[in-house]
């Protein structure tokens, strides 16, 4: 699966600082644009596994997992 997430990044002084826009908590900084960009993507998956446990957690013994599509 193939999903598409978006960057908000901009420089403050020395450092790059960056936000996931769809996903609130993933935000980073780093001294590169390009060491921001990688480290944004890392944080984001681990986020995005992490909430994955969780929901999977809250949901206790019998459940269905359903894909939800949106329109643009």
């Amino acid at each position: 699966m193939n999903l598409e997430y978006t960057a908000v990044i901009k420089q403050d002084g020395d450092w790059w600082v960056g936000w996931i826009q769809e996903v609130p908590g993933v935000n980073c900084q780093e001294k590169s644009y390009e060491a921001l960009r990688e480290t944004l993507a890392v944080t984001l998956e681990e986020a995005l596994e992490l909430n994955r446990q969780d929901a999977l957690a809250a949901a206790c013994g019998s459940y269905k997992e359903e894909p939800i599509t949106l329109s643009p």
